[in-house]
């Protein structure tokens, strides 16, 4: 029986990780700790529900969508189609020709790949966000769920969120905060798990892939 083969697709968390301006910072706290004389060592976590690689519930952008334990964890769990797109964001922003060159009905769930590193010293200010076009169209074609290496789908100064909108309108999920960064374009079967956070307006995720 041959070993499966895993590419974590994950920011990892380390102390300090940069978080979304405004947003609550990561720390993992000592609690119990051996040393001390406890029986165990355990950590007090406190972060946003944006904290690196993670999924956002609709209710994150529409008050009347789901919220995460609404989304049925199949959604984000399938066949997935990679996609290298460095280098074609016009004016910061990735417009619906970048789906010129594949076939009419596309994978269910698309990852994009604007060029964003593995790690995060500062939180990227001026990343790749997607056109509201770009989002119309996957759905037009078939996808369900559109994960970017970028912090958001929108610009950072956006006040309006039409990339989000428009997820809204076509029913198209988000991931946010991939490592793409070593991962070939081609298709896979994604597996990204969010923590189950009961009411939530999304959660940080382990996201992995699994070559076809």
């Amino acid at each position: 029986m041959s070993e499966l083969h895993v590419i974590d697709i994950s920011r990892s968390l380390t102390p300090n990780h940069p978080n979304w301006p405004g947003d609550a910072a990561f720390t993992v706290a000592p609690g119990l700790r051996v040393a001390q004389g406890d029986t165990v060592n355990t950590g007090i976590l406190s972060t946003s529900t944006h904290t690196g690689t993670h999924v956002d519930a609709p209710w994150h952008y529409d008050d009347a969508g789901l919220r995460l334990h609404e989304v049925p964890l199949d959604v984000w769990v399938g066949t997935c189609v990679v996609l290298d797109v460095r280098g074609r964001a016009v004016d910061g922003v990735l417009p619906e020709g970048v789906l010129d060159a594949l076939p009419g009905t596309l994978p269910p769930r698309v990852l994009l790949h604007t060029g964003e590193p593995a790690h995060w010293t500062q939180f990227p200010r001026d990343f790749v966000a997607l056109s509201p076009a770009l989002v119309r169209m996957a759905a037009q074609r078939g996808v369900r769920v559109i994960g970017t290496d970028a912090p958001s789908v929108d610009p950072l100064e956006s006040k309006t969120l039409d990339a989000h909108a428009a997820c809204r309108d076509t029913g198209i999920f988000i991931v946010e905060g991939l490592n793409l960064s070593v991962v070939p374009a081609g298709v896979y079967t994604l597996v990204c798990l969010p923590l189950p956070l009961h009411g939530a307006d999304g959660a940080p995720a382990r996201a992995v892939l699994l070559p076809e």
